[in-house]
């Protein structure tokens, strides 16, 4: 995502890394939805007879961001299965983040390796697949770069706005972002909404 200053510069890092990635990665996508990735979806589904709980977040919305002419977006499709204790078993889905400037959609698709929840919250993290052509998290950013999203999706619309936040990716050489791991849900949703699954069976 390009996004406020530091932020932005990092963004548009994410973007850019999959120019220097292979062709495939640039590849046009849907603009909707983002396509899922053979190794993040094809992870069965759990369900009561597995005896594992399970957790769901989908949707897309665009995002509150200062500059009005720009556009932020994120769509994600994420699943997990927990057994006992916090982090699950397995997870899959896909997620986009997608920054309109002038006109130019600069998308990043992410294959999903992490799926937590709490309530109202969720944390999703995944790995950069492809991104628009000429974006520039191909040049700043090392191919399949971990990034991490994180979710406040109210009940029947109590508590205020849905919220994301973005954690933004490390630059080339540079540690991954830990799995399951994001920065605050800052960012209010304007337009959309996500629906969050907490541990059902």
């Amino acid at each position: 995502m390009l996004l406020k200053p530091a932020l932005r510069a990092t963004a548009v890092l994410a973007v850019v890394a999959t120019l220097a990635a292979p062709a495939a990665w640039a590849a046009p996508a849907p603009e909707s939805v983002p396509e899922p990735a053979a190794t993040s979806l094809s992870a069965p589904v759990a369900s009561a007879a597995d005896g594992l709980a399970t957790s769901d977040l989908t949707g897309r919305a665009r995002l509150g961001y200062p500059v009005e002419t720009e556009a932020v977006r994120v769509t994600v499709e994420a699943h997990a299965a927990f057994g006992p204790g916090s982090f699950p078993t397995r997870s899959w889905g896909t997620f986009r983040i997608s920054h309109v400037i002038d006109g130019k959609d600069y998308w990043g698709d992410f294959a999903v390796d992490c799926l937590t929840t709490g309530g109202p919250t969720a944390t999703v993290t995944g790995r950069l697949q492809r991104t628009s052509p000429g974006h520039p998290w191909r040049e700043a950013l090392d191919a399949h770069t971990r990034m991490g999203l994180s979710f406040y999706v109210p009940r029947d619309g109590a508590g205020g706005p849905a919220r994301v936040g973005l954690s933004g990716a490390t630059l080339k050489k540079q540690p991954l972002l830990t799995k399951c791991m994001s920065s605050a849900a800052d960012m209010p949703v304007v337009e959309g909404g996500y629906t969050l699954g907490d541990r059902h069976v």
